[in-house]
């Protein structure tokens, strides 16, 4: 496993281009799911939303707990942050493969087979689902799908359901408070003054004067 800003550098890398599984498998998990329509032209914008409120909610409890704790191996907590399941991700991502939009119908059989796949091959281990399993067990599973180029032949699909669940995790976390505060990103603060990039950065971007 790594670190989770080299966690955010393959998000970036992967983004582009993020391999579906196959699609007949797609149309087997679809087949038994609602088919809600989304939230209309005119939401309510002073409304507050909670989970569930706009469209049904796509994962099961036990879906959930495997979904936390591979949210929770992704990014897990350290001395600058805490980790994914704190910041509500895993509502995040319930929300984003229930949502009715192209993406998020072609991403829900992807993240269904997939957690799917990470009891089914916890229990071929460990016999134990991926919940139960200490960390170096969860580890083992996962380093084996978590670099899709160098997984071996039987864990290709499995390794494509990680290339997208971990850009999941990362986009959920780090659009909260708490992944903005992690990143130093400070938004739409007022500034009295503005002076520009820091000089170091823009030297090492090659934009910069050399001395």
């Amino acid at each position: 496993m790594t670190d989770r800003r080299t966690t955010i550098k393959w998000m970036l890398a992967a983004a582009a281009a993020i391999p579906l599984l196959d699609r007949a498998a797609a149309g087997e998990v679809t087949a038994s799911l609602p088919a809600p329509n989304g939230y209309g032209s005119d939401p309510n914008l002073t409304k507050v939303y909670r989970p569930g409120d706009v469209w049904p909610l796509t994962l099961t409890a036990a879906q959930r707990r495997t979904a936390t704790a591979l949210c929770n191996v992704i990014l897990p907590a350290d001395d600058r942050s805490p980790n994914a399941e704190s910041v509500g991700v895993v509502d995040f991502i319930d929300e984003w493969v229930s949502a009715p939009y192209p993406r998020q119908l072609a991403d829900r059989p992807i993240v269904l087979e997939g957690l799917a796949w990470t009891d089914a091959e916890a229990l071929l281990r460990f016999e134990k689902y991926f919940a139960d399993l200490d960390t170096p067990q969860q580890h083992a599973i996962c380093d084996d799908i978590c670099y899709e180029p160098k997984a071996e032949a039987k864990f290709a699909r499995a390794a494509q359901f990680f290339a997208r669940y971990r850009s999941l995790t990362v986009g959920g976390f780090y659009s909260t408070p708490t992944g903005h505060k992690d990143l130093g990103y400070i938004g739409n603060v007022p500034s009295s003054r503005f002076d520009g990039p820091p000089l170091a950065l823009l030297r090492k971007l090659g934009l910069g004067p050399s001395s």
